[in-house]
């Protein structure tokens, strides 16, 4: 049956009343680690035509900037659990060159913890600093963090203005260590081990300024064999010196199966339900007061760029690893992850896609040359732009499908945020079908006069369509149908699409 001659349908009914929370924008964070190319040749680029005078490329800024990316998180990543940071700060001629174990190249350390942190303040993004807890511990952190916040008058701070940074930089999150449950990782640390650490470090931590955010870390994914019981066993020690416990999780389509992989945000979904469950239960048996909140500080798709990596030159400097080119399917994905998130707001209020440059990354570079938008750069920012508000709860009803991992998906993923002070509403919309168009019907009755704004649709013939510095072909229309008219939206969502559907009062 075509999409010309019928749709599925589904409706959605739409309250103020069913509040889920204020989403927190840190949602919509993003992640720079020393890797591949998402330093050097990324954000920064000496050599450039659009060079700033510090080395960062200025056509890269202003794409960040489009994306108005609240929160970037810092170093590392693998990176971080070999890293010494006094490396990376002091007049750059003197700073030595090292081998990074994590990715078998060499850091110049051109770029570190002030040049990182004065960048982050000009494109307008606070730093999401990351800790070593693989070879190293509390000496090393609680230094960082005097170096980075305590105003002066202390060995460290006063080290720093003697940098030529006289402000401290005033880091409010800080996350203590990265991925210490995988074997991949320089430093790897059983449960008991990084739980006794991260607490020590933390305590210490909060000695040098008591007003930081500390995120524990979480199982590396869902897949982890000690997945949750990382987490039961770590919060119980860091419970109540932690204000976060981090997220990680990436999806792929290797046997290219597209509606299985447009249903893996069912397996984020799972993700999040099954941490938050653990944290409750945790801050149950301390008898606590105080609520964990989460912390999806890496999540993307990457798959395509693993083979290529194998054929990387090691020790060299900013290699093009882990570059994956993504394709139109990969953004229906990234948009059901955000959707997900939002849907999860009372408890998800930091997130990271993870990379932003280069590196599994909405936004690519040449070396010398242009710089470009992913497919995914789209429904990235479509939900950093209209996503801030309070996430509401739709009751939905839609058709649904069975896949390979998956049973009942529905084929409508859905999300709706209200922004009270400018009387709007968003919806979000991905219809997973990949034959059929969808009539959506959504029931708004209880937002008297509101009238339509605008239908953002991002849709392609062909799943697999990628965009390149020559060619943008997966880009967004403003030409949706959707329509408001007594109370009721009603729109056809074309087959595998993503759809921003905003209405304001009248």
């Amino acid at each position: 049956m075509s999409s010309a001659s019928a749709a599925l349908k589904a409706k959605m009914i739409v309250d103020k009343s069913f509040k889920i929370s204020e989403v927190d924008p840190r949602i919509y964070g993003s992640f720079i680690e020393h890797l591949g190319r998402a330093v050097y040749g990324g954000i920064y680029e000496a050599s450039h035509p659009a060079a700033d005078s510090k080395g960062f490329r200025t056509d890269v800024k202003q794409l960040i900037q489009e994306l108005n990316v609240p929160i970037i998180r810092y170093p590392g990543g693998n990176f971080v659990s070999g890293y010494n940071w006094e490396d990376g700060v002091g007049p750059v001629k003197e700073r030595p060159k090292r081998l990074d174990l994590a990715w078998r190249t060499v850091e110049p350390n051109e770029v570190g913890t002030n040049e990182f942190a004065q960048w982050a303040r000009e494109i307008g993004s606070e730093v999401m600093m990351a800790v070593n807890l693989g070879t190293r511990g509390v000496d090393a952190a609680r230094n960082l963090l005097e170096y980075c916040n305590h105003p002066g008058g202390s060995y460290w701070s006063d080290l720093r203005r003697s940098h030529g940074y006289e402000q401290p930089h005033r880091i409010k999150t800080w996350c203590l260590g990265n991925e210490m449950d995988g074997p991949w990782q320089i430093g790897q640390k059983t449960p008991q081990e990084y739980g006794r650490l991260a607490y020590e470090t933390g305590k210490a931590m909060r000695l040098v300024d008591p007003d930081i955010e500390l995120v524990s870390c979480g199982s590396s994914s869902t897949g982890m064999p000690t997945f949750p019981e990382w987490e039961a066993v770590t919060l119980d020690h860091t419970y109540e010196v932690a204000d976060y416990v981090s997220l990680h999780q990436y999806y792929g389509n290797r046997d290219n199966d597209s509606a299985n992989f447009l249903a893996r945000s069912m397996d984020m979904e799972h993700f999040i339900r099954t941490v938050t469950a653990t944290c409750d239960y945790v801050k149950a048996k301390k008898r606590s007061k105080k609520t964990m909140y989460l912390s999806f500080d890496e999540w993307n798709v990457w798959y395509h760029s693993n083979d290529a990596d194998t054929k990387i030159e090691p020790w060299s400097i900013g290699p093009p690893q882990l570059e994956d080119i993504y394709n139109f399917e990969d953004a229906l994905l990234v948009g059901s992850m955000l959707i997900t998130m939002l849907r999860h707001a009372d408890r998800v209020k930091m997130a990271c896609m993870a990379q932003l440059v280069n590196v599994i990354a909405p936004i690519m570079t040449e070396n010398g040359g242009r710089a470009w938008k992913q497919t995914i750069f789209y429904p990235y920012l479509h939900a950093s732009r209209y996503g801030r508000g309070t996430s509401l709860q739709p009751i939905v009803h839609s058709p649904k499908y069975d896949a390979q991992d998956y049973t009942d998906v529905p084929y409508l993923d859905s999300a709706v945020v209200y922004r009270e002070a400018e009387e709007e509403i968003t919806i979000f919309a991905v219809n997973r079908h990949l034959q059929e168009a969808m009539d959506l019907e959504c029931d708004i009755r209880g937002f008297e006069n509101y009238r339509m704004v605008e239908h953002i649709v991002l849709e392609h013939e062909d799943l697999k369509a990628v965009n390149t510095a020559a060619e943008e072909r997966v880009k967004p229309h403003h030409g949706g149908n959707a329509e408001c008219k007594d109370g009721f939206v009603n729109a056809r969502l074309s087959k595998a699409s993503w759809n921003v559907i905003t209405l304001r009062k009248a």
